[in-house]
């Protein structure tokens, strides 16, 4: 054998081995904490940080180091952003666009989205400001503070879904004005983050900045009246063969969201971006989504979410945060975060017509963020604008955020304030059902 061979073979031997352990986790503390009534989801990413230096690499630095080394594999982190592409395009394929057409909640569902956007947005604006001097010494304060806001204000929309799916909340009002504005929560969030990484790339260049901007324009223009129509013909003209998408036209899929991929990587956006933008462009083919889903989704949160939970926990050091300033400022960011969401979308829905209880209950689901606070912070941690003490924070203030839902509509269930009936059908995630 080779040098060049062995040294191959014992990078495939680290990568499964690292594999086995991260899709094990997962798996693991899926199954712990759906029955504790939380996502399974949150415990992937419980798992996920678990393996890093919170936990594995604090108490067992040796077998970490020799496992996942100093830093992850670059298959690792190939992997990982695979994941990301494959998974956004799920997460767009799944936005649910036409609920905003309901006229008698198309005022509220506005309402609700502004506040849940713009509120959050300026408070983690103003977090950013007021920390910079301390957890991020070095990093232009401005960019650094426009990621702080966009994290601040994002909504998981996919745990979000599934969360109303339990608590039979799917249906009524709340739940739809709810998953409603978290879908322009989230568009208008993928845009800003969008915009704030072409501004951060360009090294606040104007000239670059302004041809990176108008790439992104004739990307947007080009994608609505090109590539949609074309997508709309290929649906058409292949459909699928019972229920199951064919070969060939998987094959299309993959090569067009893997082409808008590098299409937004080149735009300076991110690869992520290119996934979600493909997911946008068959969202209204129902059926090829659900073959999709049942063909690769399984397999793409199976295999490939857990690596990216991994990924991330590998970067988050809950032990580093130490000194007392850190301390407080994990409190106060958690605290801000929460009563940015919940107080203004409460008002909001008082406003416009709807009860305490219901108000309540929509901005305790408002606060939901999970997943796709994790994708906003690795954007920012990649550019280099997220230092790891806020990257820590953030990362810890996303999963409490999202693990406080539940026992908030417990406790209004319990209370009988909403008529909350849970349902026994497996809740979906990104579209897939849920399993134990």
């Amino acid at each position: 054998m080779t040098g060049s061979t062995h040294q191959s073979e014992m990078l495939l031997f680290t990568v499964l081995l690292q594999l086995i352990v991260m899709i094990g986790a997962a798996r693991l503390m899926h199954g712990l904490f759906r029955r504790m009534g939380q996502p399974g989801v949150v415990g992937e990413i419980v798992a996920g940080l678990l393996l890093g230096p919170s936990l594995f690499g604090h108490f067992f630095p040796g077998v970490s180091l020799s496992l996942f080394g100093a830093k992850p594999e670059p298959a690792i982190t190939v992997l990982s952003q695979i994941g990301l592409i494959l998974l956004m395009f799920q997460i767009g394929s799944e936005f649910e666009f036409g609920r905003l057409k309901a006229a008698r909640l198309h005022r509220t569902t506005i309402a609700v989205a502004v506040a849940s956007i713009l509120v959050p947005f300026l408070a983690g604006i103003g977090i950013g400001r007021l920390s910079a001097s301390s957890l991020a010494p070095g990093v232009d304060s401005f960019v650094y503070s426009l990621f702080c806001g966009v994290a601040v204000a994002i909504t998981a929309v996919p745990i979000l879904g599934r969360i109303l799916g339990e608590y039979g909340l799917t249906r009524s009002d709340v739940g739809i004005v709810a998953i409603s504005a978290a879908a322009v929560n989230d568009v208008v969030g993928w845009l800003l983050l969008a915009g704030i990484a072409a501004f951060a790339a360009a090294q606040l260049s104007v000239t670059y900045l302004a041809l990176h901007l108008g790439g992104l324009a004739l990307f947007l223009f080009a994608l609505r009246f090109v590539a949609a129509p074309l997508c709309d013909r290929l649906v058409a003209r292949l459909p699928l063969r019972d229920g199951a998408i064919p070969p060939h036209v998987l094959a299309i899929l993959l090569i067009v969201i893997f082409t808008l991929a590098l299409c937004t990587f080149a735009l300076g956006i991110f690869a992520i971006f290119g996934g979600f933008a493909a997911g946008l462009l068959f969202h209204r083919h129902r059926p090829l989504v659900e073959a999709w889903n049942a063909q690769v989704g399984q397999f793409v949160l199976v295999f490939f979410l857990p690596v990216f939970f991994t990924f991330t926990g590998l970067r988050t050091n809950l032990l580093g945060l130490s000194t007392g300033p850190e301390l407080a400022w994990l409190a106060a960011v958690c605290l801000i975060a929460v009563l940015a969401k919940i107080v203004p979308v409460y008002c909001a829905g008082r406003a416009n017509g709807l009860p305490h209880h219901e108000s309540l209950t929509l901005g305790a689901l408002m606060n939901t963020r999970g997943l796709m606070e994790l994708i906003v912070l690795n954007v920012g941690y990649d550019l280099g604008f997220l230092p790891r003490s806020m990257f820590t924070i953030l990362v810890v203030m996303a999963v409490v955020t999202t693990v406080m839902t539940g026992p908030i509509l417990r406790a209004l269930r319990d209370m009988r304030a909403l008529p909350f009936q849970t349902t026994h059908a497996r809740p979906q995630v990104y579209g897939v059902q849920e399993r134990p």
